[in-house]
This record gives structure tokens, C-alpha cells and sequence, in this order.
């Protein structure tokens, strides 16, 4: 008799795919008690490294506006041509341990923290503009497939498929991870996305749906397979060191940033579902709208201090911009805040790499570490003695939701974005491509893993199924 799924209080979980939303589109309930146990237990499982992301470099830098986006947003750090605005930027690879090579095959984190005067704003993105999963539900077990086996404490590529051919909807993300792009040659040469569609306001209330794509201004430059294993054993380090070397020498880094703006209104009815982050939206229909350009310009002070203790969260937001009814990013605004606090602390926004500029006031007190004082005895709100006020202004965009609570399947065109994708590509890079992933499904023992992802490569094109198939020898 096979095992049910249950909580740790061992209640039955009835839907472990599906965050459960306020209708088909969301946004997520705080009342889905099965993810918020999941996501706070995920948090905890490394000691004292990231869970995710726990190999990195980082280095500060400005941000000046290079055009008027002031009809899409209310945003203080982007009212005005010329607008500079200290940042700070983290790059990582996802899955390797702290000690792990730079080289490895894995997405790339790009973290950037904006410190503006109406306080700190955080785009938490990757190198690529789309994700796995799409439901924060399943990210605990992705994650657990991409780390250590907890018996031999290997990677284990059975897990891997496993779980990605029974969520077809991370094909389009595999083929990405799996191409050319899934081995930048270095962190200064590939572009960053905030993935999720997010919301813009603008002075007069108008609401936008917005996605960033940030441009490297040095070129797209990727390595191949034989060059990555080679720096992994020589120079474990090497993208650290690159961008190390490069801020030092003073060629600093710089990357354009674009926005595709969506009407606020027509992006409930666009051709595709703006709050998937496992598909990109169309350029055709979108085109990119430039914003602004961020250069890098000088290198960490103390590794620890900076990179190792600062902490980015999609929920760190400012006046002018919004969330949408994404549900991995509703998922990612409780786990990333919740990781931040037992990983770094209760106060970790008091240390100097995350204490925003702009001046801080509020009733949290007391806790490990803390180095804020309140002299003035009134530490609650409302109050009557002209204490701390909250400020109507800040207020964020306001929309209707759907009725009916649930946990909801998403819509199953899995393979057309894989298949254009994999279309785009010129013969040496499907070449590539092929190799790539038969060199890692080909480890799969169970053929009944490699089958089922075969087919699904097959479903985004026929030929891509069929080269893969014959690959690794599996007949469809």
C-alpha cells in the first residue's frame, strides 16, 4: 500500500502541485498552511549557507536613467533623465554547495538591490526570463532534486529527470539550461531578468504590467562544456575572480535596462498568461522600452560583510511599483523575507549592505543583534502622541480577484514556447543542445523517466524528440 502525502502534524495534503488562490489566476492565501510549512522548513535545511544561491560574487555600483518612464510609474529613482541611484549587485549559481565551482551548468542569480530615497528596492531575477515551476508549491522538491542525494550524498541526474518529466511545464527552462547559454563565460557576459511580470503605477493612478530585462552591454559570451569542467577543477573560482579582476582594472560592467509594457486591462486576456513565469512574453507585441543603465564600479570591501550577509527579497518594494497574481512570485514574497531572518537574523536590514539610505521608522524592536534605539517610548500605532503615522499615499495598485478558493491546475501548453525555442536555434547549437542532454539523460537508469521526457522534448518538435531519442537510445 503506497504512503500518503501528510503534513508534519500528519494530516493528509490533498494537492501537492497547486498553491491554493483566489480563483484560476490567484493571487496565492496566506490560509494554504501546507505551503507556508513547506516553504519555512525548506528555509531552514542549511546551515549557515543559502539554501539556494550560496555561490556568488558581488559588487556595488549606480543606476542613471537614460529615459522618461515617468507615464508608466511613480517610482522617486526613476522620475527624471539623469536620475543616478547607488546599487549593489549579487551573482550565483543556484544549486552548488559554497565551496562549488563557478563553471557549473546551472541558471545564474541576478540580484540587484536599489537603495532610493522612498527606501530599498530589490529585483530578485536569474540570467534567464523564465523559471521551472511555476507554483511555489513544488519548489522545496525541485530544489531537493537539484542538491544532494540524502543517502550517498551525490548528485543524482534519476532525480533530476524524474522530476522534471513529471512537470512538463519546466521543458522550456531545461532547453535553456541545456543550450549554450546555461555555461556564461562570465558574469559580466549575460543578460539579467526579473522573470515575474510585475506592476507599475504611475502619478495619476494608471496601472501597467511590467517585465525587466537587463541587457549586457558587453556582449552575450558563452563557453563550451570541455572549457567549464577544465576551469572547474583549475579555477573553481574563475567567474568570482573575472569580475573581481575587471571592477579593479576599472573596465566596469555595465548592462541596459528594458521594460515591456503591457496595458494593465489587456494583460488579463493576452495571448499568453502573463503570471506563468515558465513563458516569455512576446517582443512582437511588447517591443523593449528602455529605462536606464547600471555600471558596475567598485568591489566588495569584505566579502562577508557584503556578500555573504546581504539579503534581497521581491517583496522589497517602493511607491510605484506593484506585485501581480504570479504565484511563484506570491510564494517567493513570504520564503525569501522567512529565509533572510533565521539564516541572517531578525535585524539583518540594520547591517551596513542592506540598511537602506532613506530613514527608517518603524515599531520593530528588540531581537538578536539589534542596534536600533527607541528613545521616544511610543512603539505602537495608532497612537496619540504624534507618533509614527502610516502614509495613504504609498499605496499600491488595487484590482478584483476571482471568487471561488481552490487549488487550481494551470492551462497545459507545455511545448509550443520549447519547440519555438528549440526552432531558433542554428544546427551547431541544436548540435550542441542534443549532446548536452544526452550526456546527462543518458545517466538515467529508469527507462520509464527517459521515455516520458523524450516525449515530451518530441511534443515541443518532433525533431528535437527524435535526435534526443536516438541519442540515448530509447525508442519512441
Amino acid at each position: 500500500m503506497k504512503k500518503k502525502l501528510t503534513t508534519a502534524q500528519g494530516a493528509s495534503v490533498a494537492d501537492n502541485q497547486n498553491s491554493l488562490t483566489a480563483g484560476r489566476r490567484g493571487p496565492v492565501l496566506i490560509q494554504d498552511v501546507h505551503l507556508l510549512e513547506k516553504l519555512a522548513h525548506f528555509n531552514r535545511e542549511r546551515i549557515p549557507e543559502r539554501v539556494v544561491h550560496a555561490k556568488g560574487a558581488g559588487a556595488h555600483g549606480v543606476f542613471r536613467v537614460t529615459n522618461d518612464v515617468t507615464m508608466y510609474t511613480k517610482a522617486a529613482f526613476l522620475s527624471a533623465i539623469g536620475k543616478e541611484t547607488e546599487m549593489f549587485i549579487r551573482f550565483s549559481t543556484v544549486a552548488g554547495e559554497l565551496g562549488s565551482a563557478d563553471t557549473l551548468r546551472d541558471p545564474r542569480g541576478f540580484a540587484v538591490k536599489f537603495y532610493t530615497e522612498a527606501g530599498n528596492y530589490d529585483l530578485v531575477g536569474n540570467n534567464t526570463p523564465i523559471f521551472f515551476i511555476r507554483d511555489p508549491l513544488k519548489f522545496p522538491d525541485f530544489i531537493h532534486t537539484q542538491k544532494r542525494d540524502p543517502r550517498t550524498h551525490l548528485k543524482n541526474p534519476e532525480a533530476v529527470w524524474d522530476f522534471w518529466s513529471h512537470s512538463p511545464e519546466s521543458l522550456h527552462q531545461v532547453s535553456l539550461l541545456m543550450g549554450d547559454r546555461g555555461l556564461p563565460a562570465t558574469f559580466r557576459h549575460m543578460h539579467g531578468y526579473g522573470s515575474h511580470t510585475f506592476a507599475w503605477l504611475n502619478a495619476e493612478g494608471e496601472r501597467f504590467w511590467v517585465k525587466y530585462h537587463f541587457r549586457t552591454d558587453q556582449g552575450i559570451m558563452n563557453m563550451s562544456a570541455a572549457l567549464a569542467a577544465e576551469l572547474a577543477g583549475s579555477n573553481p573560482d574563475y567567474h568570482i575572480e573575472d569580475l573581481y579582476k575587471a571592477i579593479e582594472a576599472k573596465e566596469y560592467p555595465s548592462w541596459t535596462l528594458y521594460v515591456q509594457i503591457i496595458p494593465f486591462e489587456e494583460g488579463w486576456s493576452a495571448a499568453v498568461n502573463l503570471f506563468d513565469v515558465t513563458k516569455t512574453v512576446s517582443q512582437k507585441d511588447y517591443p523593449l522600452i528602455e529605462v536606464g543603465r547600471m555600471t558596475l564600479n567598485r568591489n566588495p570591501e569584505n566579502y562577508f560583510n557584503e556578500v555573504e550577509q546581504v539579503t534581497f527579497s521581491p517583496g522589497n518594494i517602493v511607491p510605484g511599483i506593484d506585485f501581480s497574481p504570479d504565484k511563484l512570485l506570491q510564494g517567493r514574497l513570504f520564503a525569501y523575507g522567512d529565509a533572510h531572518r533565521y539564516r541572517v537574523g531578525p535585524n539583518s536590514s540594520q547591517l551596513p549592505i542592506n540598511a537602506p539610505k532613506a530613514p527608517v521608522h518603524n515599531h520593530q524592536q528588540d531581537g538578536f543583534m539589534n542596534t536600533k534605539t527607541n528613545s521616544s517610548g511610543i512603539n505602537y500605532e495608532p497612537n496619540s502622541f504624534n507618533g509614527i503615522k502610516e502614509n495613504p499615499h504609498a499605496k499600491g495598485i488595487h484590482y478584483s480577484l476571482e471568487g471561488e478558493i481552490g487549488s487550481f491546475d494551470y492551462d497545459e501548453d507545455y511545448y509550443s514556447q520549447a519547440g519555438d525555442f528549440y526552432r531558433l536555434l542554428s544546427e551547431e547549437e541544436r548540435t550542441r543542445l542534443i549532446q548536452t542532454i544526452a550526456g546527462s539523460l543518458g545517466q538515467v537508469q529508469n527507462q520509464q523517466i527517459k521515455e516520458r521526457q523524450v516525449m515530451h522534448f518530441y511534443r515541443a518538435d518532433p525533431e528535437y524528440g527524435r535526435r534526443i531519442a536516438e541519442a540515448i537510445d530509447v525508442n519512441i
